[in-house]
């Protein structure tokens, strides 16, 4: 109780910081609009007055490693009421494109005035936190009304977990509420078990990632750009790039055209708020650049293409020969991100030295020489260019391998729920 108390009343301190951040106006960032109040537990009933499934998916990505889950779990009982909450609008933004699947609201801030109302009106008889999200009122209130609390694709990576044990009352508190915790790999496991998460509650299902679908749909529009964006050069993605990161791609490409005067770059933003400054940033360092968004024919002068669209991405990473992943040329900050859809896809990927969200998977990649990890940005031309010599079936075939060896983790997400979710 006085570790909560203590923990709340720094998030009011903290929280004019934090709301700032959340509600400030960006270019291409979806607004709230009036919604902004379900923030604070003045949450719209439901369209039906059925107990929900309530998945909480913080952010995009979680909300995109989530959608496979959800219609796994329409599929399983199309009767099933589920409500997917999120914090950001591009999140919501994101969750809206599942239509009449699911229901949105906005996640409540964490404080117990905002989840008390929130509950009242939902009522779920579930919560699935995607990955690791946990909030100590959140889950005290959940906890209280015997709400059953699941993490699901769980993954903890060590620099998390050595900064969670520096505040081990507070993680003692939080993990107390837990029902089960479904982790990627057993490494997930045995740092939550470091934690004191009871062994009886933690389970290893897999990453939910690589029970990835690409439809034909995806496949055949991604082809289709690539006939639009030029069948006879080579192309380059770097996707879900930081700030930080765009000059070091741009000059990365400069030196990429010199021995591939024609290749392009599709540069693909992370955050939609950073779409026109590095627009401006890629026509400033000189490159001749065309806006996805603005539908202009690019032309063999073209340089880069910037991807200034959300949801896309499978379909940008379709159209090229290699795919850099961002968020791993920062530092610690960041970490990485998804490695497995331009696999899929069979693009050869790159990354950088920084990738621990993604820890196994990139080594597990590693192992069968499905990626290149480079050690400094200076490798990344020299990667890109080797990947353009290098495109063969062979590749889309070990990943293939790789990818269906390690599917299953749905199935058995539903199982530990209890398979029936409505018990």
């Amino acid at each position: 109780m006085l570790i909560r108390l203590v923990y709340t009343l720094l998030l009011t301190l903290l929280s004019p910081v934090l709301l700032f951040g959340l509600y400030k106006k960006k270019p291409n960032k979806p607004q709230f609009g009036d919604r902004w109040k379900e923030h604070f537990g003045f949450t719209p009933a439901l369209k039906k007055s059925d107990q929900p499934l309530w998945i909480h998916a913080v952010s995009v990505g979680e909300a995109i490693a989530a959608t496979p889950l959800i219609k796994a779990l329409k599929q399983q009982n199309p009767e099933q009421l589920i409500l997917v909450t999120t914090t950001t609008s591009t999140g919501a933004e994101q969750i809206a494109k599942l239509g009449d699947l699911v229901e949105h609201r906005y996640m409540p801030i964490d404080f117990p005035f905002a989840v008390n109302g929130f509950l009242k009106t939902v009522n779920p008889s579930k919560l699935l936190i995607i990955e690791t999200e946990l909030w100590p009122n959140i889950l005290h209130a959940a906890g209280k009304a015997n709400i059953p609390i699941y993490v699901v694709n769980a993954r903890l990576s060590e620099k998390s977990c050595q900064g969670y044990a520096k505040v081990q009352p507070i993680f003692t508190e939080l993990s107390k509420h837990l029902t089960k915790v479904l982790c990627q790999t057993q490494a997930d496991a045995d740092r939550f078990a470091r934690l004191g998460i009871n062994k009886e509650k933690l389970c290893v299902t897999g990453s939910i990632k690589f029970d990835i679908q690409i439809s034909d749909e995806i496949k055949q529009q991604g082809q289709e750009l690539r006939q639009l964006l030029g069948n006879d050069r080579p192309i380059w993605i770097a996707a879900s790039t930081h700030k930080g990161e765009d000059e070091q791609v741009l000059d990365a490409h400069k030196e990429v055209l010199i021995t591939h005067p024609n290749a392009l770059l599709i540069l693909v933003p992370r955050h939609p708020e950073r779409f026109d400054t590095v627009f401006e940033l890629s026509k400033n360092s000189g490159f001749k650049c065309v806006r996805r968004t603005s539908n202009k024919t690019v032309t063999a002068q073209t340089q880069v293409y910037l991807g200034d669209t959300m949801g896309e991405m499978l379909v940008l990473m379709g159209a090229a020969d290699a795919c850099f992943i961002g968020g791993s040329l920062l530092g610690d900050k960041v970490g990485g991100h998804n490695v497995l859809e331009p696999a899929a896809l069979g693009v050869p990927v790159i990354i950088g030295p920084s990738y621990f969200n993604f820890k196994d998977i990139v080594e597990l990649l590693q192992t069968e020489q499905l990626i290149k990890i480079i050690s400094e940005i200076n490798k990344l031309e020299e990667q890109i260019i080797q990947s353009f010599r290098s495109i063969n079936n062979e590749q889309k075939i070990k990943i293939e391998k790789v990818i269906n060896s390690n599917i299953g983790a749905i199935s058995i997400t539903l199982l530990e729920v209890k398979g029936n979710i409505n018990e």
